[in-house]
């Protein structure tokens, strides 16, 4: 089967836009080879996302280990995003809300403006953790003035996080991980279109919520989806189980035209598709984003942890490794390559 270059679409549905990018190509993009990236690409920056703009350049962002402020890197290759210079866009408030957890953020470039979502406590209540929209005109990210856009109001008035949009036949979706009232859960995966990069434009629907035991180890979750365009099928990875070497990615897909806001077009895969790989030296794999080469060679970008460990620790260090397709027109993310 066929298989364009997230590219090639003009959209790389994590967040990385690039017009006019080469297909896919490369010997190591057919065959899900690994890459030979230096890994590490950033340590203690976990819960990574990248953004390729239009202009070419690479943009780096990830949850920072005191848990306090939003960082960004620029490159105009990817590798270079390990050594790039790294720059803090926004930093918590004092007391009150977006004053504590400052979670997972990931930059999106939407209408000509910059956003940056992510997720942020409450010094009244840590583990209040909502959704939150940063938003900057400038044309580049490292300049200009980041204006708090507020928090995305859900119908339930719950943990929220990892929020994540892309754009798919003329349609932005915003896609997310929610603890729903009357479901005994940590939380669930959620869909809803736009009516603006803050603003749901209707009622979320839940795609899936944590039942495999793969799923539910330690802590029954569902969170951090990334969505990605195969040839026939929309895909939304997504992270399972508590954050220690039990975290691991699954995958939702549905077909490339159907409704994405009904629940029914999205199937689960039964296993997880990236796990801990103890002959390479990973350990809980997981949160990742997509973005490609500069020859358009589709990458995962995930972190890991060099060593089996207890949630809380906090050397989750940012990965890139490459990756293929199967015959059924899935995505092959293969193992978490060894440093």
């Amino acid at each position: 089967m066929r298989h364009r270059s997230v590219l090639s679409r003009r959209t790389v549905l994590s967040g990385a836009l690039a017009a006019g990018a080469l297909a896919m190509t490369s010997k190591a993009a057919a065959s899900g080879a690994p890459a030979r990236f230096h890994n590490p690409l950033a340590r203690r920056r976990a819960d990574p996302h990248v953004c390729r703009h239009t202009d070419g350049a690479y943009y780096f962002t990830a949850t920072v280990p005191t848990y306090d402020e939003v960082v960004l890197r620029r490159s105009e290759t990817l590798p270079g995003l390990s050594t790039a210079e790294e720059h803090v866009l926004w930093r918590r408030h004092d007391s009150g809300e977006m004053s504590k957890h400052i979670w997972a953020p990931e930059l999106h470039h939407v209408d000509g403006r910059w956003y940056v979502y992510f997720a942020a406590g409450s010094s009244d209540d840590v583990q209040s953790i909502r959704m939150h929209v940063l938003e900057n005109s400038s044309p580049d990210p490292m300049t200009g003035t980041w204006v708090e856009r507020g928090r995305i109001h859900t119908p339930w008035d719950t943990f929220a996080l990892d929020a994540t949009t892309f754009e798919h036949r003329g349609a932005r979706y915003l896609a997310w991980a929610q603890r729903e009232p009357g479901i005994e859960t940590n939380s669930n995966l959620y869909l809803a279109p736009l009516d603006d990069p803050w603003t749901l434009g209707g009622r979320p629907v839940r795609l899936s919520t944590p039942t495999h035991d793969w799923e539910t180890r330690g802590f029954r979750v569902n969170e951090g989806p990334a969505a990605l365009i195969g040839e026939d099928r929309v895909f939304l990875t997504f992270s399972a189980s508590a954050t220690d070497s039990n975290y691991c990615l699954g995958l939702l897909s549905a077909p490339e035209d159907a409704d994405l806001l009904d629940p029914a077009s999205w199937d689960k895969r039964p296993e997880p598709v990236f796990t801990t790989n103890v002959a390479t030296g990973q350990y809980g794999p997981g949160h990742n984003s997509f973005t490609v080469t500069e020859d358009g060679t589709n990458v995962l970008v995930y972190h890991a942890r060099p060593y089996d460990a207890e949630v809380g620790d906090i050397n989750r260090h940012a990965r890139l490794q490459t990756f293929g397709w199967k015959h059924d027109g899935s995505p092959d993310f293969g193992v978490p390559v060894a440093d």
